[in-house]
């Protein structure tokens, strides 16, 4: 049965249907919880789905079964790579080839994770600050700020922000000139403490030049001292003028919105974000904002409609993937409101996937999780059916009483997703996963049916039979003894009471004791 199983998973997967190729290989571990194929073909179906996480749980358990199956850290690089962890990419694929030096696809996976690794890695002559340099965002927030506005009419002072623009690793060169450090102040929103105009950087243990001058000498320079021109005012184009000033418009606009949407005047805020996105176009989160205002209103296609200009935008100008990463979670968050009316979860679980392969976020990965389990209890609601799960049960039943366990399990499952509640099927079920040994399945069914209905019997004499059979006798005892609570005359808790005594060699006066019985 697990074979049969595994090959419809591989004919899905070759189809192209990975998440039916997921369900059938989930079926075929299910009846063959060991075999490490089944989990590298469901890890390969997962991360066609982008479903990276759970292909590496998928890679790793087929690592730990088969740990000298070249094949396995194939797909535990290839989980990592999606993961966007580069050098456990890199760790795994070398494992691989420890064990098969000449395996095309790990030398591949290889050379791919090597190129991520070192794409993804900030360039080291790169400057701590050079976000902050980047873009005309930088002339926007010089020009909003009243100190530093001034200096903008400074062509020496224009010139040496344009070159740290071009090389940010230059603010070096400038540190000594306090319009450039109180320029950063302004860029990083902190406030830096400058010298003033003549005064020496004081540097603990260094000479200053007027140490190092003579009395005489020094009054000499004094005479000699000339106030310096005034910089001439640099012309600046009318248009990168107004450019400017739009932007810092723009950002005004924004933190209007921001405080009419805490308020809860979601109109307001919605026209102070359409104005900035008027004046500024480069910025995705006024797009983003006004989305989340939308969300909040209720107004899903409008917020869906932002959301798709953000990602687009954001591509286009090469936007943080933070910023886009947030744009698709909020898309998603829409889709599944919308979802509740249409039933309709998938558009959602993509918009989620497509976001975590931006930025692997928690609450992205969340709002993932929740939408997968509502899509499954929508899907659970529509296939219950009653009649046909006892059908399904008879059906079971008749291949118990001919041994043929794989057949019975397979109606018995049939049966419980027609109605997940019938303890009577879980019951069942873990008879024949007793009787093909598969003992932690079938430990589970019993547990299930205990929990569905703890006057059941049958429950507690399947565990306990389990329990016994996993030479757990402690635990055995207190199963038999908590299902004769409900029920003191059950032959069968009895029975099994009275096994674990003669496997133990103990008295019939304990026996009895045990029984509850004088």
């Amino acid at each position: 049965m697990a074979d049969e199983a595994k090959a419809k998973g591989n004919a899905a997967f070759s189809a192209g249907n990975y998440a039916d190729a997921v369900r059938h290989f989930t079926d075929a571990i299910a009846l063959s919880p060991d075999n490490h194929v089944l989990y590298s073909n469901r890890s390969a179906a997962h991360a066609s789905l982008n479903q990276y996480a759970e292909a590496l749980s998928d890679a790793q358990k087929t690592v730990e079964l088969k740990p000298d199956w070249p094949k396995g850290y194939s797909r535990l690089g290839a989980a990592h790579v999606g993961l966007r962890s580069y050098d456990d990419a890199v760790s795994a694929y070398r494992k691989g080839l420890d064990l098969d030096p000449t395996n095309d696809a790990l030398q591949s996976g290889l050379k791919d994770a090597r190129s991520a690794a070192v794409k993804s890695r900030p360039s080291s002559s790169s400057s701590p600050f050079g976000d902050i340099f980047s873009g005309p965002e930088m002339w926007a927030k010089l020009t909003a700020d009243p100190s530093t506005r001034p200096f903008l009419q400074q062509p020496d002072f224009v010139s040496m922000m344009q070159d740290i623009q071009k090389n940010p690793s230059n603010l070096n060169l400038y540190m000594k000139d306090q319009r450039v450090m109180q320029a950063l102040g302004a860029l990083l929103n902190v406030k830096i403490q400058t010298r003033n105009p003549g005064e020496e950087m004081d540097i603990p243990g260094a000479q200053t030049t007027s140490d190092r001058k003579r009395p005489a000498e020094a009054e000499v320079a004094k005479e000699k001292e000339v106030p310096e021109p005034e910089p001439e005012p640099m012309e600046i184009p009318d248009e990168e003028r107004e450019g400017r000033e739009r932007k810092a418009q723009a950002q005004k606009e924004k933190e209007a919105g921001n405080a009419a949407y805490k308020k809860k005047d979601f109109d307001t805020a919605i026209e102070h974000y359409t104005r900035a996105i008027e004046l500024d176009d480069e910025d995705i989160s006024f797009l983003t904002n006004r989305a989340a205002v939308y969300l909040e209103m209720g107004k899903y296609e409008e917020c869906i409609q932002d959301c798709d200009k953000a990602v687009e935008r954001g591509r286009e100008l090469r936007s943080d993937y933070k910023m886009v990463a947030r744009a698709l979670t909020r898309k998603g968050t829409a889709l599944v409101k919308l979802a509740k009316n249409s039933k309709d979860f998938e558009p959602a679980i993509e918009a989620f996937q497509k976001a975590l392969t931006e930025h692997r976020n928690p609450d992205t990965l969340k709002k993932l999780n929740d939408a997968e389990k509502a899509k499954k209890e929508l899907e659970q609601q529509e296939y219950f059916d009653p009649k046909l799960a006892d059908e399904e049960r008879e059906k079971g039943n008749e291949y118990f009483k001919e041994q043929k366990y794989p057949e019975a399990v397979r109606h018995y499952t049939e049966a419980l997703r027609r109605n997940p509640k019938d303890p009577k099927v879980y019951s069942n079920r873990a008879a024949c996963y007793t009787k093909l040994t598969a003992l932690p399945e079938a430990l589970k069914d019993a547990e299930k049916c205990i929990e569905l209905d703890p006057t059941f019997a049958k429950g507690y004499s399947r565990k306990g039979a389990v329990q016994f059979f996993m030479k757990e006798y402690d635990k055995a005892m207190e199963t038999y003894q908590e299902g004769l609570k409900h029920n003191p005359r059950n032959q069968e808790l009895l029975d099994g009471i009275k096994s674990i005594c003669l496997m133990s060699g103990v008295s019939r006066q304990y026996f009895l004791q045990m029984c509850g019985t004088n």
